[in-house]
């Protein structure tokens, strides 16, 4: 959503040609923004607790919850809060080519977390990586490497990873770094765009200026029951 246009983030966070409800609500998180259960497993890199990252982080939501006293959004609890990597199996998308290729279906979730883990053993060493900030979005931050290099070796990690758990999800080579802060539960009032993006721009130039490299600890593979934690299963990096 970079320098979005007013129609962008209608369309993104207001609903503009999208169905009546947001999507997840009702799988992930109920009217109410609480999270249902909706478990799988994913690779992950935690926010360093205690660390700049995690209060400039808490900054930003304090000041996004600020921005929408009507509720339309369901936040993640500091605790959770990570930088995705790769996508694993999740209960609501039993689908071919996101399911490892080798299990059927049907697998139970906790039958597919132990297969892949297993997968996953002697996983090949991956060099040290940043990531910076790219922008502030209503839905948290979305990142990418610091570097080139750093971008390069995010995506080769990917692509390890797509070999191990045995699918590519068709945004594979296009798929945004980012680390969630909350979910959209209703969208937002039409104009909601001439509130939210001064707001947005200040946000994440004041960010990048007070974190130029978001502090994220090891790589691991995790289990989750919900979006409320994600319980590390194996170290990978």
């Amino acid at each position: 959503m970079h320098e979005a246009s007013g129609q962008d983030f209608s369309r993104k966070f207001c609903g503009l040609g999208q169905p009546p409800a947001p999507a997840r609500l009702g799988t992930r998180f109920d009217e109410t923004g609480a999270f249902l259960p909706e478990p799988g497993n994913t690779v992950v890199s935690h926010v360093v607790p205690g660390s700049d990252t995690e209060r400039a982080m808490v900054r930003v939501r304090d000041r996004l919850r600020a921005l929408d006293p009507g509720g339309h959004f369901a936040w993640t609890p500091v605790s959770s809060y990570h930088m995705t990597i790769f996508q694993g199996v999740i209960e609501g998308r039993r689908l071919p080519g996101y399911w490892p290729a080798e299990l059927p279906l049907d697998t139970p979730i906790a039958e597919t977390t132990d297969h892949l883990a297993a997968r996953l053993q002697g996983f090949p060493p991956i060099e040290p990586f940043r990531v910076r900030l790219d922008e502030i979005t209503p839905h948290g931050l979305t990142v990418s490497g610091a570097t080139p290099a750093d971008e390069a070796i995010i995506r080769g990690f990917r692509d390890e990873l797509a070999g191990r758990f045995g699918y590519r999800h068709p945004d594979h080579d296009t798929y945004v770094l980012h680390l969630t802060l909350s979910y959209t539960v209703r969208w937002l009032p039409r104009g909601s765009h001439e509130l939210y993006l001064p707001a947005l721009r200040e946000l994440t130039r004041s960010f990048q200026a007070e974190v130029p490299v978001i502090e994220l600890g090891p790589a691991d593979f995790c289990a989750f029951a919900d979006m409320n934690h994600f319980e590390p299963v194996l170290r990978l990096t």
